[in-house]
């Protein structure tokens, strides 16, 4: 890692070298809208063929996406994070057609485990989601340039 970079570079450099290897994430176009230390945006729109029995997006979809920006925001400060464990509680459906959008915020980083709460909103800004989730340090860099 160049000895320069500061915190919000490596949150960046982080976020792209994971986001380029997650070939799940991008084969439903989820995009990442931002990236900070502890902090991740990730966005994306329901299509039709995400829909489940009723017609919603499928809750495993919304899961997907919460999972996402948790995995970049773990990730951010260039140390290997795996989830250990989550949660989500559905709020509202979500529509096709909608752009959905998960923010996940760092609640708390220790020395081999992290705590991290992402809400999923809208197009109208409404929770669809709360998911929260644990991370676990692999104690690795993602890169070392």
């Amino acid at each position: 890692m160049k000895p320069n970079m500061n915190q919000q570079e490596i949150a960046e450099k982080s976020s792209a070298i994971l986001h380029q290897a997650d070939k799940c994430a991008r084969t439903l176009g989820i995009q990442i809208v931002e990236v900070s230390p502890g902090g991740a945006v990730v966005s994306m729109t329901v299509h039709a063929d995400y829909a489940n029995g009723h017609g919603y997006c499928q809750g495993g979809i919304i899961t997907t996406l919460a999972d996402t920006a948790f995995a970049h925001a773990c990730n951010s400060h260039n140390e290997m994070n795996v989830a250990q464990g989550l949660s989500i509680e559905f709020v509202r459906s979500a529509k096709i057609g909608e752009r959905l959008l998960a923010t996940a915020v760092e609640q708390s980083n220790g020395k081999r485990t992290g705590v991290y709460q992402v809400l999923v909103t809208n197009s109208d800004d409404r929770i669809v989601a709360i998911f929260s989730g644990k991370s676990f340090s692999r104690n690795q860099a993602i890169f070392s340039d």
